[in-house]
């Protein structure tokens, strides 16, 4: 086991200094253009695009408006503008009462059974 150990500090101790696992220097400034450009290429290609959600950036934050009937949409919504570039995001997406109402529903305390069929 001393051995094993051993061996995995030399390779992680060889990958730090050859530099494979240190963080890269500096990450590239993009502008508030570009990012709102890379939201909303990544918006027409997600479930999240039907809900007209829009989106407009100023100084790296990205901010959210609309309204959903899906809960995690909402959340979608804000990790789609980080990964686009971001630096903050102002999610103020509306969850409808439906879509309330039914996750209070599903916060019963209880476990969700199976449910099998009989053929």
């Amino acid at each position: 086991m001393k051995r094993f150990l051993r061996s995995a500090a030399l390779v992680v101790a060889s990958l730090c200094v050859s530099g494979f696992a240190a963080a890269p220097a500096h990450h590239e400034k993009r502008s508030d253009a570009e990012i709102e450009a890379a939201i909303r290429a990544k918006l027409t290609k997600s479930k999240i695009g039907k809900d007209g959600f829009t989106v407009h950036v100023h100084n790296g934050v990205a901010t959210w408006q609309g309204s959903t009937k899906v809960m995690q949409h909402k959340g979608s919504a804000t990790r789609m503008a980080k990964t686009a570039g971001a630096t903050q995001v102002v999610n103020n997406i509306k969850i409808s009462d439906e879509a309330r109402a039914a996750a209070a529903g599903n916060l019963t305390g209880q476990p969700k059974r199976a449910v099998v069929k009989e053929n």
